[in-house]
């Protein structure tokens, strides 16, 4: 498995991702998007895992006028605009290889839960 963890430091949603691989022994890659953002390519192919843009924004975002104009503008240059900000995305993003989810908890559930597993 190669998987990776796109989040911020203090994001304690990604802390939780991390802890949960790091109780299972299971090696990841741990990205801080302050630092250093997706790619073209990672973004698209996190876009397609996990079932388009909207499902990929974070509704709760701090930069609420960046959110306003996302929510705005034409739906063609929504996904530029979105790129060019990751700011506005939900953490964690938790991939490995051509899947990837941004709720972890949603997809797997609670920790100590047995559907809670990396397939």
């Amino acid at each position: 498995m190669n998987i990776q963890i796109f989040g911020r430091s203090k994001c304690f949603e990604t802390k939780k991702a991390e802890r949960y691989f790091k109780e299972r022994g299971i090696r990841f890659q741990s990205i801080n998007l302050n630092e250093k953002e997706m790619s073209r390519g990672e973004f698209t192919r996190v876009k397609q895992a996990v079932g388009g843009l909207e499902n990929m924004i974070d509704q709760a975002c701090r930069d609420r006028d960046l959110l306003a104009l996302i929510q705005y503008i034409a739906q063609e240059d929504r996904e530029e605009k979105v790129f060019e900000n990751q700011k506005v995305l939900k953490t964690p993003i938790v991939r490995n290889a051509s899947q990837a989810t941004v709720d972890i908890t949603r997809r797997y559930g609670k920790p100590g839960n047995r559907a809670y597993t990396w397939e």
